[in-house]
């Protein structure tokens, strides 16, 4: 059954399409942090590798949040390795050194990604498609990105 919350079919379907593109992303930055997590290495292994944890917790909070958001507006969540790969705008980048700050630096850059391009979607959600719920939706999410990589910055200091 098809929502009635305002916002016609075709901007759902815009909206809904946006949402897959930012929860490929959340899903390859999950995986990458995964990644951190798994292979750290070097004299402050032990730190890193709870940090990166508490980093892929947030990021699959996050994940399962976009993914209800998308639900909520009536469309279908992907899940399949090969649609995030498909919607993400994020490489798998492989670097030959598995030390905190390189895959911190990897990380951050993602997520400073992520944050411009949600910045460039609010108004979108807001003004184009009639949605001010994912736009507040999407600032909060934003908001959230954006103090991940203040935690991420402040460890290359």
């Amino acid at each position: 059954m098809e929502p009635k919350i305002g916002i016609s079919a075709d901007n759902l379907a815009k909206v809904a399409h946006a949402l897959n593109s930012i929860l490929a992303d959340e899903y390859v930055l999950y995986t990458k942090t995964r990644n951190a997590h798994w292979n750290v290495e070097g004299p402050d292994f032990h730190t890193k590798h709870l940090f990166f944890e508490s980093q892929y917790e947030q990021l699959d909070e996050i994940m399962d949040s976009v993914a209800e958001r998308i639900r909520s507006l009536g469309h279908y969540a992907p899940a399949t390795l090969k649609s995030f790969l498909e919607l993400t705008h994020l490489s798998e980048v492989l670097h030959s050194k598995n030390d905190g700050a390189g895959f911190i630096t990897e990380l951050l850059n993602d997520h400073e990604s992520i944050i411009i391009r949600l910045r460039e979607d609010i108004n979108i959600f807001a003004n184009d498609l009639k949605d001010l719920g994912t736009s507040d939706y999407v600032t909060g999410l934003m908001e959230t990105h954006e103090k991940m990589a203040w935690m991420l910055r402040s460890h290359l200091k």
